[in-house]
């Protein structure tokens, strides 16, 4: 029997996924198998390849990405890890919209709850 749960989340740009999970640190291999109890894998697109043998994968799902890992044995704080990545997702994402579309960051500051507040402008 399976242990491997999914999660959905609000990613669907695959390369800038990729590029946010180098840029926390991790370590990812690409088009691969995920690892789980007893041996058990499943494939994702992008895997966090982790020492205890519990692996943390991306795959697509539809028109986004799924989290999918045997949790039990990952020994993550699941909400934290995807708090993480869709801020620094939703960021890059941001600022490649922001560039793409003419405008410049004006100012950006991270407040004390975590949230990141950007203001933009553009000469018209």
């Amino acid at each position: 029997m399976s242990h491997f749960t999914t999660i959905k989340v609000q990613i669907k740009q695959g390369e800038v996924l990729f590029q946010v999970l180098k840029e926390l640190g991790y370590q990812v291999e690409q088009n691969t198998q995920v690892r789980g109890y007893r041996g058990d894998t499943i494939s994702a697109e992008y895997v966090i390849k982790q020492s205890n043998g519990y692996d943390l994968g991306f795959r697509k799902s539809g028109e986004s990405y799924e989290l999918v890992a045997d949790f039990w044995g990952a020994k993550i704080n699941q909400q934290e890890f995807i708090n993480n990545i869709s801020q620094k997702y939703a960021h890059k994402t941001l600022m490649e919209t922001i560039q793409t579309e003419g405008f410049n960051v004006e100012e950006e500051e991270v407040l004390a709850d975590g949230t990141v507040r950007v203001l933009v402008g553009r000469w018209v």
